[in-house]
């Protein structure tokens, strides 16, 4: 039996081996044996590139140049660091002296590019990578970067253009098939974008972020149940993959199985508490079920994980509206108001509560700040006359009616209530012309009519002005 402990070098010794080599170096250079150690320096420089030791490979490669100023790797190698610390006109600068020594070099090409995109040239970028392909037509890091560019240029034909060469250079790169259809379905080519997933998927079947753009893309296209199957898929790869649980239960939704949705959106709060959205649909299901207080209840939890969640402070709102609680009610329209004062529904909403709670008079000015952001919105015209009408200002409620009509010329409704205040007051004849109107759009406004005032029975002469006799 061995009486030794074998230990195996880990990451902190390859960390204590760098920096061992890095001081070594840099004593070899600072005692002058820069000349007979170029061998050592130059591996240390590729050590500080796969190491990602910017600063100390500039260190290196810059005393290196001081020996040999017209090597063009060395050139090379100090525009890649300057890249990577951020230097980027320094980069190009770099670049640029190694292109001059040698011009034909596809990696010192690639390395000024994407420099000049880090700094914004984005035309200088491209002519770069448009000269690699001059000289090497099938670079796949040309090609790609191309297709990236024109995708971030939204020149979108170009880019799917340069994303099926690389594909073509480089047919097992998943990233390429991935790249491609996310440009596919940020311009609706939904149907491209999911041949592109699947081909990723033939190549990777356990890529999560594959089988979860796939569910989005077939969610997309209404495809709920196959959505469902592709998030599933993702979610056995990563149990953890909260964004799967998520769209999933989405799916479920739009596929009607809401006791399934809100158990999967569950998954989503057992994987992270504090998941307000998640919270939030829970509540909306929950509301559109009609289970009014187990609907108050998760909009109660997103609303203690965020204070200031508007959505959820307006729909309790309506749950509270739903069961009677209407001072809550109104206090969280006047709390979503406090939130998002431009926002059309939380003025509608608390105008409609304080009507039917007999606040006339409130139920007036919130109608009217709904109609300041909205002012060719019909149905807020409509309210707003019914309700002058119940405080009996009936010019103002002609007014809105008028809205109403300029708004929508075949709302017999409107008519028919523009009617009802010509007759209150006493103008018979506009009355006589709004009813022809109404009962012209809407036969049935007739019995509505008939209902309302059935005096009309008995009148031969209105009968007559309305041309029945």
């Amino acid at each position: 039996m061995s009486n030794y402990d074998f230990e195996y070098p880990g990451e902190e010794d390859e960390f204590r081996n760098i920096e061992s080599e890095i001081t070594k170096c840099k004593a070899l250079i600072a005692n002058g044996n820069l000349y007979s150690s170029i061998d050592q320096i130059e591996d240390m420089v590729d050590s500080c590139i796969s190491d990602e030791k910017y600063t100390e490979g500039l260190f290196f490669i810059e005393n290196l140049l001081t020996i040999s100023p017209y090597n063009s790797d060395y050139w090379f190698k100090k525009g890649l660091f300057l890249n990577n610390l951020l230097c980027f006109s320094e980069s190009i600068q770099s670049y640029k002296k190694a292109i001059s020594l040698n011009p034909f070099d596809v990696e010192i090409l690639n390395g000024k590019a994407l420099a000049e995109e880090n700094l914004n040239l984005l035309e200088d970028a491209e002519l770069t990578w448009l000269s690699v392909l001059d000289i090497d037509n099938n670079n796949a890091e040309a090609l790609e970067s191309l297709a990236n560019l024109y995708m971030h240029l939204k020149r979108v034909e170009l880019a799917v253009d340069f994303f099926n060469r690389a594909i073509c250079s480089d047919p097992d790169n998943e990233k390429l098939y991935f790249d491609l259809a996310l440009c596919l379905e940020k311009n609706n080519r939904l149907e491209d974008a999911l041949s592109n997933y699947e081909k990723l998927l033939d190549i990777d079947p356990y890529n999560e972020d594959g089988w979860y753009n796939k569910g989005v893309i077939l969610g997309k296209l209404g495809d709920y149940k196959k959505a469902v199957d592709s998030y599933d898929y993702a979610i056995a790869i990563n149990d953890k993959l909260s964004n799967a649980y998520f769209n999933k239960a989405n799916a479920l939704a739009d596929m009607g199985k809401m006791r399934e949705a809100i158990d999967c959106f569950k998954e989503c709060i057992f994987i992270d508490k504090s998941d307000e959205a998640a919270h939030f649909n829970i509540a909306n299901i929950y509301e559109e079920l009609e289970e009014f207080n187990n609907a108050i209840k998760y909009y109660t939890t997103a609303i203690e994980i965020n204070k200031d969640y508007f959505e959820a402070f307006l729909s309790r709102g309506y749950c509270w509206d739903s069961i009677g609680k209407y001072q809550l009610a109104l206090k969280d329209f006047n709390k979503a108001i406090s939130l998002c004062r431009n926002s059309v529904d939380a003025w509608y909403a608390k105008a409609d509560l304080e009507y039917s709670i007999g606040n006339l008079q409130d139920a007036i000015n919130s109608y009217l700040e709904a109609l300041n952001i909205e002012p060719k919105n019909n149905e807020i015209w409509f309210n707003l006359g019914e309700t002058y009408m119940e405080v009996a200002d009936y010019l103002e409620a002609l007014n809105c009616f008028n809205h109403c009509i300029s708004i929508n010329p075949s709302d017999a409704e409107a008519f028919y209530n523009k009617a009802k205040i010509n007759f209150l007051l006493k103008r018979t004849n506009d009355a006589v012309e709004c009813l022809k109107i109404a009962f012209n759009i809407d036969p049935t406004i007739k019995t509505s009519f008939e209902k309302d005032y059935p005096e009309i029975q008995s009148s031969k002469l209105l009968r007559k002005f309305l041309g029945e006799l």
